[in-house]
């Protein structure tokens, strides 16, 4: 017992001060893609998942990237793309709707030859309201929860590798419990659910019936890429596809799998005590 003490005395604090301070994730850690536009970017034949899109207009050709489709698998970022597309180590990209997780930019033309958008009032009026309503949405969650949330977790088909981050979560180092957060057994225990994986035909009923057995007002949060959108399994006669196919999701959190940070910092967008990440357009 006294070795333990004194192991524990000489380890000190090991938990991190996310999200007070910023977490720096290790230098092998692989977050979304960032495209250079102006350039060449690769077709979407390149992608794996599909979460690369093209289209075409007087601009010239729009490269789109759906990050909750995205492994961050980096091969749109191999050679001849490499100048182009960077691999980038922003986490923090959970969102509150699925198009907030779309990126799109003007390839193969310069940049400055692109004509400026034109000032369009209904769009600003547009933004002032959507700001206005999840405000409203954050204040209602905080008269509800407060600043604590028990989530149940629910595989409905994954690969165990978003499970294993979400267990992560409990250990020393991340301690969510320390954010009023923590996971309990049963759905009627809790404020909301965390999914992971495809919705397999199988565990389709299970997702309904966990969802329906969690008292209301409740969350559903899509953990990883195969919840946000289907991932590397996509829709077909096993799988429904992504959460959303299935139950109304409040917030998705991308990643294949999304490192613990990210988890974390989904959960408290769902909460209200972090803005959740908007949509991105650059021309």
């Amino acid at each position: 017992m006294l070795r333990i003490v004194l192991n524990a005395l000489r380890t000190g604090v090991v938990t991190t001060r996310y999200p007070w301070e910023p977490s720096v994730p290790p230098d092998r850690f692989r977050g979304a893609p960032v495209f250079r536009a102006g350039s060449r970017l690769p077709p979407p034949s390149v992608c794996p998942t599909g979460a690369i899109s093209e289209r075409f207009d007087e601009q010239g050709r729009h490269v789109g990237l759906d990050l909750a489709r995205c492994v961050f698998c980096g091969r749109c970022a191999e050679h001849p793309w490499q100048e182009a597309v960077t691999v980038g180590r922003d986490f923090e990209l959970a969102a509150r709707a699925r198009d907030d997780l779309r990126i799109e930019v003007v390839a193969d033309a310069p940049v400055a030859a692109a004509a400026p958008p034109a000032s369009d009032s209904s769009a600003d009026l547009s933004a002032v309201a959507v700001a206005e309503a999840e405000a409203g949405v954050k204040a209602e969650i905080r008269s509800v929860l407060g600043r604590s949330l028990h989530l149940r977790h629910l595989d409905a088909g994954s690969c165990n590798a978003c499970d294993w981050e979400l267990t992560a979560l409990l250990n020393p180092v991340y301690d969510v419990r320390r954010l009023g957060i923590d996971f309990v057994a049963s759905p009627r225990h809790a404020d909301g659910v965390a999914i992971t994986g495809p919705v397999t035909r199988n565990l389709e009923t299970a997702v309904h019936r966990t969802f329906e057995a969690i008292p209301d007002p409740r969350l559903v949060i899509a953990v990883g890429a195969c919840a946000a959108s289907g991932g590397m399994v996509g829709e077909g006669y096993a799988s429904a596809g992504g959460v959303d196919r299935v139950l109304p999701v409040d917030v998705y959190i991308p990643g294949c799998p999304p490192r613990p940070e990210a988890i974390i910092f989904g959960i408290l967008v769902a909460l209200g005590r972090l803005d959740a990440r908007r949509a991105l357009r650059t021309s």
